[in-house]
């Protein structure tokens, strides 16, 4: 506990680079943001109001978009109000909280995309058994690992964390970071570093998996004519959002332990916030434009509201 009485605040450093461009940042944050809300809210009112979307596919990428909403809440309004603020200053606890957040939103991710990819292993390779393989009661539990395994995962990281013995307070990110804060412990960090490669391993071991399960859905699918058609549906929307999600995380975690202090830090700042702002925006709208249910779905959906709005300005 000596820590948290010691360290009551961290300073961020990467605002330095924002004095300038202050409210043309904030009108672009608070559009994206607002982007953000709308596309994924879009999606999920759609995929539940819908009994025909009520899909093992559809329940996943309405979770996909849960999640997205739930990291972007821990970034973009703190952001937003720094952007608009004098000092950078977030405090010790809340620190751990966004750090907390933000980690548990990109490793959800990562076991939705892997569940994703199971699904539509057992789609096209498996046709026959896919419902009673993808029954209520097993995606269900699913969907609930893919949710607390994380999240607990990262309750034994930030516990680690807490617990070290700080000699600094200032953080060069725009936001809390794990491995920013185990830099400034003066203390052992021997333990954080083999929970965090652990963490790793096991979520690199979801990139396995999924790469091995689109090995044997490709092989499967060029076999015949449909199988093509129902890969292109279905797999490559989720493909572009793996490499979505894969390329901003490889970006920010590589750059973050390994990269160059002499790179400005206007780059930094837009390396480090790209996982927080392509993928949740992206997601959504790749698998509205793509998958066929979905964008009918939605284009119903704006046509009800659009006669309805035209109907209450006649009135």
């Amino acid at each position: 506990m000596s820590n948290i009485s010691s360290i009551l605040v961290f300073s961020l450093s990467g605002f330095s680079a924002t004095v300038n461009y202050r409210v043309t940042l904030f009108s672009l944050t608070l559009l994206c943001y607002c982007l953000i809300v709308v596309v994924n809210v879009s999606l999920i009112l759609t995929i539940i109001l819908d009994q025909n979307l009520h899909e093992p596919m559809y329940i996943f990428l309405c979770n996909l978009c849960i999640n997205g909403l739930y990291g972007t809440a821990a970034f973009y309004p703190k952001f937003a109000f720094d952007l608009l603020s004098d000092i950078y200053v977030i405090s010790y606890v809340g620190c751990l909280l966004q750090v907390y957040v933000i980690y548990s939103y990109a490793t959800i991710d990562f076991s939705i995309l892997a569940l994703m990819a199971y699904d539509r292993y057992v789609a096209i390779c498996r046709p026959l058994e896919y419902h009673s393989v993808m029954s209520v009661q097993r995606i269900a539990v699913l969907i609930s690992l893919a949710w607390l395994v994380p999240l607990w995962c990262e309750v034994l990281v930030i516990s680690l964390t807490s617990k070290l013995k700080l000699c600094g307070s200032h953080i060069q990110k725009l936001y809390c970071e794990n491995w920013s804060i185990v830099k400034l412990a003066c203390s052992s960090t021997k333990a954080n570093d083999i929970v965090g490669l652990i963490v790793i391993s096991f979520y690199c071991a979801h990139v396995v998996f999924i790469v091995y399960s689109y090995v044997r859905l490709i092989k499967s699918a060029l076999k015949s004519k449909e199988g093509r058609k129902k890969f292109t549906q279905t797999c490559v929307p989720h493909l572009l959002c793996l490499l979505n999600v894969t390329a901003a995380l490889l970006f920010d975690t590589m750059y973050s332990r390994y990269g160059s202090a002499s790179v400005p830090q206007s780059v930094k700042n837009f390396m480090a916030v790209q996982f927080l702002m392509m993928p949740p925006v992206l997601n959504p709208i790749i698998y509205g434009l793509i998958l066929t249910k979905i964008r009918y779905r939605v284009a119903t959906l704006c046509l009800m509201v659009g006669q309805r709005f035209k109907l209450r300005l006649k009135v």
